[in-house]
């Protein structure tokens, strides 16, 4: 009794009291933005708040955008009205063009706060956005009997506390398996926000979020990822408001996005030659810094611009202790301004997410600032572009964070690195400059501002991400006028994406079938370079075998069959048929290919079956190795043997040998220009052909071994290898 006494003295009971009528406030706002609280104001207002041709979820939408926007419900429908007439005349698709439109026209309200990802009632609303566009009309039945709101099945608020965030999001589809949004849906409300979404890239990033429930997106995975992207942002502003970004001299405009070993449990090595330092690495906008810590040196920061044109290479490598290449969780960049590659090596116990991360992260940086210098963009179409790739390393940090997974190649959510991947990609960053950053130049003076804001919500491309950065505290144009400025074109511009979209399909339609294809080059793969050897001559067995008919007739073991097909080529050649077999040749393939197409059955392509040779073990792989490098070698030593006797000969070290190769060259020479190439060409082929027939083959033997001996008696010119210490002392 004591205890209770005391805690009572030390928590009044109106504390008590005020704590829960606070909830109870809060409860009352999350289910005035609900569906079912909206449903119940419509029906305490009558029937005259809903519209007839919408369905329950949607009015429901309609309902909250117009209290959003102060505005009545019919003031709202009449206003999407006024502004596409010509969408008022399509029936089928009047209710989801209105839903659109005041999606829009809320979310471009509600966003102007720099805080709107952390009100949940806000992404509760987002979310009821897309169900309500996947089904706007009354005649859909999606939702009719289960319309509440996903209120009911938030469980914490926070992460740490909630059973569906604490495992695998599979339990949040199962629990959550009737309220689901599909592509066309996310890919229309979701680049309405350019945090959120990104136009190039949504389709990737609603692939990321739904990889685990089959292209269905479920509001627990939806509102986990938007918890981590405002998670991301505080982050980044956290780095940047940090005393140790002071410390860096930062252009105008540069912005840190990224850093790392700064915890001397997870340091970050730079390898340069055999000599390795920890330190502290930084991305921002324009530049990577290295902060290296060294006993007795105090701390140094080395900066590798990566604005500037100078051939740069980021890509993963290997390195290890004393330069010695074992531990594959390094990047590695090289440029034209540094005298050798510089490693940023991640250690870290499990796998190479860390490396991985930072060689997206940079290779967007790269990419963007190579978008820049390419279309030579101007102070606010630069700050545009960047501003676009700080929100897609921000949303890839949030899939990250969020759900364990990095996607790569032609599913990264990185808007220039895509473009830079998809096959056609520079058509879609074309198309992006066309129809985007263009419009930033376009003259404000004759715009009606007031009759183009209320029109603008209709499309999800407005060019706004500096806009929307500006509002979370990234300052990116300096200039107060400019940045005005960025914000009044954002809210009056609108631009035609259709070229953008048409790129876009484009791009991803072939990049589906190069997965296909590379799906399909991994299953052929094989191991060993006996496997790989018996392949080759399978495929190529109609060339070998008419590459054996030919030699045989050359070694005229049927001296009919030989002097018949001698006769025939000298016929081809004497009749000028000999530049018509190539084109005869790609003629024969082409016939081949249609017949196959247009004639053939249309079966699949047939098995290639292929004789697997005896398998060797480990010793037995490693003793063919050696023997085949052994052979390369000797083929090695043989050319340059070759080029040292030819060098001697050229420098007149055997005079003998060098008037006679001069006085053949000479006469090579005379014979090149005076007869004529067709004659050439009869009397090379009766010369190979004809040399192993029974009347020459002892004169050419004879000839040969003469050849041989004199080639023997022919000096190499001297040759002495130099090390590299002993060519500098000499210098």
């Amino acid at each position: 009794m004591g205890i209770v006494e005391a805690w009572v003295r030390e928590k009044p009971i109106r504390t008590f009291l005020a704590r829960l009528s606070q909830r109870r406030a809060e409860a009352a706002a999350a289910f005035l933005a609900s569906p079912s609280g909206a449903a119940a104001v419509d029906g305490e207002s009558g029937c005259d708040g809903s519209i007839p041709q919408l369905s329950s979820i949607a009015n429901s939408v309609v309902s909250r955008c117009s209290r959003i926007l102060d505005l009545a419900t019919e003031n709202l429908q009449q206003s999407f009205e006024t502004d596409f007439p010509d969408s008022c005349k399509e029936h089928n698709t009047y209710a989801r063009e209105l839903v659109e439109y005041c999606c829009h026209k809320a979310l471009h309200e509600v966003t102007t706060r720099p805080d709107y990802l952390t009100d949940k009632n806000l992404r509760h609303l987002m979310f009821d956005m897309m169900l309500a566009w996947e089904s706007p009309g009354a005649q859909d039945g999606f939702l009719e009997n289960d319309s509440t709101s996903c209120n009911s099945l938030e469980t914490e608020d926070e992460d740490e506390g909630s059973i569906f965030y604490a495992n695998s999001t599979r339990l949040a589809v199962q629990v959550d398996d009737k309220k689901i949004v599909r592509l066309s849906a996310f890919a229309r409300i979701a680049p309405s926000c350019p945090i959120v979404a990104d136009l190039v890239t949504v389709h990737n990033l609603f692939d990321a979020l739904t990889c685990s429930s089959g292209g269905q997106l479920h509001f627990l995975v939806y509102d986990k990822y938007l918890k981590s992207l405002d998670r991301a942002l505080r982050s980044v502003k956290g780095i940047m408001q940090s005393p140790l970004a002071s410390s860096f001299q930062l252009d105008a405009g540069e912005c840190i996005l990224a850093m790392d070993g700064d915890r001397p449990i997870r340091p970050v090595l730079q390898h340069i030659g055999i000599s390795a330092w920890p330190g502290r690495l930084i991305l921002t906008t324009h530049a990577l810094y290295f902060q290296s810590i060294r006993v007795g040196y105090g701390d140094k920061i080395v900066k590798y611009d990566l604005t500037t044109d100078s051939n740069q290479v980021i890509k993963r490598d290997l390195t290890g202790p004393m330069g010695v290449r074992l531990f594959d969780k390094a990047v590695m960049y090289k440029s034209s301004t540094l005298t050798e590659p510089i490693y940023f090596d991640f250690p870290e116990l499990g796998g190479s997410s860390r490396r991985d991360y930072w060689l997206a992260i940079t290779r967007e940086v790269l990419q963007v600032n190579r978008f820049i210098r390419k279309f030579n963009l101007g102070d606010v179409q630069r700050a545009e572009a960047l501003s676009k790739a700080i929100l897609g390393i921000l949303r890839y940090s949030a899939v990250k964070e969020a759900f364990h997974i990095a996607p790569s190649h032609f599913k990264t959510t990185l808007t220039f690195s895509l473009a830079e991947k998809l096959p056609k990609g520079d058509m879609v960053l074309e198309a992006l400059y066309n129809n985007y950053f263009q419009l930033l130049d376009t003259s404000l003076s004759h715009l009606e501002t007031e009759s183009i804001v209320d029109k603008m919500p209709r499309t999800h491309s407005v060019p706004f991400s500096l806009y929307a950065l500006s509002r979370m505290g990234f300052i990116l144009l300096q200039r107060k006028d400019e940045i005005e400025k960025e914000i009044s074109f954002c809210a009056v511009c609108f631009g035609v994406t259709k070229s953008l979209e048409a790129a876009l399909e484009e791009s991803f339609c072939y990049s589906e079938r190069i997965e296909s294809a590379r799906a399909t080059v991994d299953q052929v793969k094989v191991e060993g370079v006996d496997a790989n050897i018996a392949l080759m001559q399978e495929l190529l067995f109609p060339f070998i075998q008419v590459g054996k008919l030919i030699y045989s007739l050359s070694q005229w073991e049927d001296p009919l069959k030989s002097l018949l097909f001698l006769a025939f080529m000298l016929y081809v050649i004497q009749r000028g048929i000999v530049g018509y077999i190539v084109p005869f040749v790609f003629l024969a393939f082409a016939v081949v290919m249609l017949w196959h197409k247009y004639i053939g059955d249309g079966k699949l392509l047939e098995v290639l079956e292929v004789k697997q040779p005896p398998s060797k073990n480990a010793v037995e792989q490693i003793l063919t190795l050696q023997e085949s490098i052994s052979k390369l070698e000797d083929s090695l030593q043989t050319a340059n043997i070759a080029l040292l006797k030819f060098r001697a000969v050229l420098f007149a070290s055997v005079p003998k040998a060098t008037e006679m190769v001069a006085a053949a060259l000479i006469a090579a020479a005379a014979i090149l220009v005076f007869i004529p190439s067709r004659y050439l060409l009869v009397m090379l082929v009766v010369e190979v052909y004809t040399r192993e027939m029974p009347l020459r083959k002892q004169s050419t033997e004879k000839f040969r071994r003469r050849i041989r001996e004199w080639w023997a008696r022919i000096p190499a010119a001297p040759v002495q290898m130099i090390r590299p210490n002993e060519n500098k002392k000499k210098i």
